[in-house]
């Protein structure tokens, strides 16, 4: 499957998953990665730059109508929604969901509607239940739905509603997560070599 984008959401306990996961992406891992992480609305640019720290992978916080490319690791800013719109991010001040701005099911449910099966979601350690919806859409679209194992996950409830959610999803431990996406990544690349169109979304920079 050619896949074009990988959505990640995480809550508590989520640095620490989010840390591990990307130390574990080659540099030349062959998506881009987005990052949903709940925080505060005041918190500053810290996270992406805790994630950079521990990747070659290049990390930032998006900016509006920022365009996606592969290769890099995509922070969702805090107190935005962030939206997959076809080749670009955009940015949303719609009213919280779930207590949360940013949601990971709005980003989810935005990836599935803009790269249907071409979607990989991914649901990390949460103290609560968003992103199960997100994932089930991402899996009704054709996507590929990848939830942490409960037990390995430093707050079980996210990735268990996910996985209730979504029944047929891959359960990896945390230290799985890494090899499974870089896999996942190199077989889109050598499909998209294959077919690859101008201004396809996930391009290299």
């Amino acid at each position: 499957m050619a896949y074009r984008i990988v959505v990640v959401g995480t809550s508590w306990g989520g640095l620490h998953a989010l840390t591990v996961l990307v130390r574990g992406l080659p540099a030349d891992f062959a998506l881009p990665l987005a990052v949903v992480q709940h925080r505060s609305k005041d918190s500053d640019g810290l996270l992406a730059q805790i994630l950079q720290d521990e990747t070659e992978l290049r990390v930032s916080e998006v900016e509006d109508k920022e365009p996606i490319e592969a290769g890099h690791v995509y922070v969702a800013p805090p107190d935005y929604h962030l939206l997959v719109d076809g080749a670009y991010f955009s940015l949303s001040v719609d009213p919280p969901v779930r207590f949360s701005r940013p949601s990971i099911d709005v980003t989810f449910i935005s990836a599935a509607s803009a790269c249907g099966a071409a979607t990989v979601g991914v649901v990390l350690t949460g103290a609560n239940e968003d992103g199960a919806l997100g994932l089930r859409r991402i899996a009704e679209r054709g996507g590929h739905a990848v939830v942490q194992d409960p037990a390995s996950a430093e707050i079980a409830t996210m990735p268990a509603a996910a996985r209730r959610a979504v029944p047929s999803a891959t359960v990896l431990r945390l230290e799985e997560m890494s090899q499974y996406l870089t896999e996942l990544a190199a077989s889109a690349c050598q499909a998209r070599a294959r077919h690859a169109a101008p201004g396809e979304l996930g391009r290299r920079a």
